[in-house]
């Protein structure tokens, strides 16, 4: 197949590349950069610096290139930004995707994969572990604006007979995260610790995610290829871990020899939730590999490796 991935230079789409190549299919990468990195894209790979919110070159990019599948992995991201730019988060997240549901429909694209949230689409959880049945009642615009999307993949089938698949992500972590920014809280402590810097908890460490390890969910996006057709799928452990317990294992295995210190908790944060993953084993025949240790020793193991800080 000729797979378009967009957003293919980021943290969770560098991955979704490598699955792809290793099983054999040709893929094309588009980023803006704004996140990714070139360097996460193999150097041979066809990459086009390309924001999916100028409608004009994606459309010549689909024209040139006849993509079978859309792998849609771009966008932005960070909940406690968006509370602070929904507008900017409206404009990339949602018509940003119906550019690209345009042009599948009007190329040819034969399957529309999908990376929706977990985390933040079901806002706080009525009942654990959660379901894809369970009520969206999202608690911020960058969880509103990635199941906005959830309802155009669903119109553009009904209407076009675009097939699609709708991955919604747990907390995802591992190699290639950004330990800069906001979002990736184990990135981002484990960056702090090698550094030996302070590492700060927002509230009092108890809010408890669902954390997959990031060769998990690009497995996901592989098996999506051929199954799943016009489902919605939750990823996840359905266990759920506490930040706490995320500081107590990075203290551990980087050696840092801090305490935490503890800050405010941010608006907009979900505090619990983990996710049940069973329509995506029965259907998609996926469930995670690598358990919580073990991806945690790998990405400490990647940051000690490259430290980009």
């Amino acid at each position: 197949m000729k797979v378009l991935v967009t957003g293919g230079a980021g943290f969770i789409g560098s991955h979704v590349v490598d699955v792809y190549l290793e099983a054999g299919h040709e893929v094309v990468v588009i980023d803006d950069l704004s996140h990714g990195k070139r360097e996460n894209v193999p150097p041979y790979l066809q990459f086009y610096h390309l924001d999916i919110r100028d409608k004009t070159q994606l459309r010549l990019l689909f024209q040139l290139e006849g993509f079978d599948v859309v792998v849609h992995q771009a966008a932005l991201a960070n909940v406690r930004e968006s509370m602070e730019r929904p507008d900017v988060y409206a404009e990339v997240n949602i018509i940003g995707s119906i550019n690209l549901l345009e042009a599948s429909k009007d190329f040819g694209v034969q399957r529309f994969i999908y990376a929706s949230t977990g985390g933040a689409v079901y806002g706080e959880p009525l009942y654990l572990p959660v379901t894809e049945e369970h009520p969206i009642n999202p608690l911020d615009p960058y969880g509103a604006s990635k199941h906005t999307v959830e309802h155009y993949l669903y119109l553009y089938h009904a209407n076009y007979g675009l097939p699609y698949v709708v991955l919604r992500y747990p907390n995802v972590y591992g190699p290639r995260q950004d330990p800069f920014g906001e979002a990736g809280v184990i990135a981002i402590f484990t960056g702090r610790m090698l550094a030996g810097q302070p590492v700060t908890i927002n509230g009092d460490g108890t809010q408890q995610r669902d954390f997959v390890y990031v060769g998990d969910v690009a497995r996901a996006n592989l098996l999506a290829l051929t199954r799943g057709d016009n489902g919605i799928f939750n990823l996840g452990t359905g266990k759920p871990v506490d930040v706490n317990t995320i500081f107590a294992k990075l203290k551990e295995l980087t050696g840092y020899p801090h305490e935490a210190n503890y800050g405010p908790a941010k608006k907009g944060e979900v505090y619990r939730i983990y996710l049940d993953a069973s329509k995506a084993k029965a259907s998609l025949g996926w469930e995670p590999q690598v358990d919580f240790d073990e991806g945690l020793r790998l990405t400490v193991e990647y940051f000690e490796k490259h430290r980009p800080f």
